[in-house]
């Protein structure tokens, strides 16, 4: 009896008939039920039959520790009739398992355990697993942005008609903007995660990745997040990589495209994906990487009463993104630091703490005085991706100015419209 095999498993008077899923301890048995759910059961107690073996047969060998996993790579067997998607983990609840002797949530899962723990996703695709971290996303960091750009970048040089990122949902819009600066991609490049375990009733992590992987099989060759586009089990929602927010923290349709409707849908039961607005084709782009960052950039949020004595924690920094309040403002007498930031060699930009809208400091006189004294605006780009932007451009472009008033990868819309 191994993972993949179809077991039943009767327990006092319940019945279980399921997958086998990998288990933390050889006391317990984890099976994932027909209806999505897993169950924990003592392996002592239970009546254990196996009704068909490697079911979903997957080789390689099973993660044991953060360190051992990092870079490794795994393959499943390849049908020539069906596309390439790799599978790549850094980790998070889609990546999760319930330690049944703690109760505790673990990241543990490689990219062969998820094909284990999600058996809708076999048939669709053939599927290669890589190992990029095993962290929780609050653990995210910049390197590791860049040793997640050049396993993308290397999975589609080997030949993957597109590319899944499991990712932990907290992190995943700074993530997902990185990579859509630092790739030129000629295939999807889809983000998931899911905001609740496998473990729960109300998981969403198999209509998350499944929906994920055809969308990984679709013409849309940009950076994309996917995940539930409201509470029911009916539909994710494709949002361009640099305009997603999380706007939710526990709710399963917790992101949000900022200033327009998603960029597509994939309609669950139809296994049907489809575009609302222009993107990039397909094969379209040649495949480019650029993975160089500056990351001594900080991002500062104004509020009423704030100490000037806060902009000296920046002083000698190469990047500051402000989060001003509405069209772009602070308090006057921030201004003067402001300046000397700036005349010392700091590139300052302007985002705005409002969801909608972009920054104009033209329309009052405090906005004039930060134009005066250098402060660069960022039109209607989110704060969170200003950042990375703002890092990327420093290590890559000429001019940062330039670079931070431009849309680079669909982060600047030209017009700022609420669309509800």
């Amino acid at each position: 009896m191994n993972p993949g095999d179809r077991v039943r498993v009767d327990r006092a008077d319940r019945t279980y008939e399921g997958v086998l899923l990998p288990s933390s301890t050889d006391d317990n048995l984890v099976v994932k039920l027909d209806g999505g759910y897993n169950v924990g059961v003592d392996r002592d107690d239970a009546d254990i039959e196996v009704l068909d073996e490697d079911v979903y047969e997957i080789d390689g060998s099973d993660t044991e520790d953060e360190d051992e996993n990092a870079g490794a790579d795994s393959e499943i067997e390849f049908d020539d009739d069906l596309p390439t998607v790799s599978l790549i983990s850094t980790g998070g609840t889609i990546a999760s398992t319930v330690d049944y002797r703690t109760g505790a949530v673990t990241a543990q899962f490689d990219a062969e355990d998820v094909l284990r723990a999600v058996p809708d996703l076999a048939g669709r695709a053939n599927y290669r697993g890589r190992v990029v971290a095993n962290i929780l996303s609050e653990n995210m960091e910049p390197p590791i942005w860049q040793e997640l750009a050049q396993a993308v970048s290397e999975e589609i040089e080997a030949g993957a008609d597109g590319v899944v990122v499991m990712h932990g949902t907290d992190t995943m819009q700074y993530s997902a903007s990185a990579l859509a600066f630092m790739l030129e991609t000629p295939v999807p490049v889809v983000f998931t995660g899911s905001q609740r375990s496998a473990d729960r009733p109300s998981s969403d992590n198999v209509m998350n990745a499944v929906s994920a992987v055809e969308a990984a099989k679709s013409d849309c060759a940009e950076v994309l997040v996917c995940m539930h586009g409201s509470e029911s089990d009916d539909a994710c929602a494709l949002h361009r990589g640099t305009r997603v927010r999380k706007n939710h923290t526990s709710r399963r349709d917790a992101f949000e495209t900022i200033g327009a409707e998603p960029l597509g849908t994939v309609d669950y039961d139809a296994e049907a994906v489809t575009f609302r607005r222009d993107h990039q084709e397909r094969g379209e782009a040649e495949l480019e990487l650029a993975a160089e960052l500056e990351d001594d950039v900080e991002l500062l949020k104004f509020t009423p009463g704030m100490d000037p004595a806060f902009l000296d924690v920046v002083e000698g920094a190469e990047g500051l993104i402000i989060e001003g309040t509405g069209l772009g403002h602070v308090h006057t007498d921030l201004i003067p630091r402001i300046e000397e930031l700036i005349d010392d060699g700091t590139t300052v930009v302007m985002t705005s703490q409002c969801l909608e809208g972009r920054v104009c400091d033209r329309v009052y006189d405090t906005g004039r005085d930060l134009l005066d004294a250098g402060v660069i605006e960022a039109g209607d780009t989110l704060p969170g991706t200003a950042k990375v932007k703002l890092m990327w451009a420093l290590a890559n472009e000429e001019s940062a100015e330039e670079a931070m008033q431009t849309s680079l990868a669909g982060e600047l819309q030209e017009r700022s419209v609420p669309w509800e």
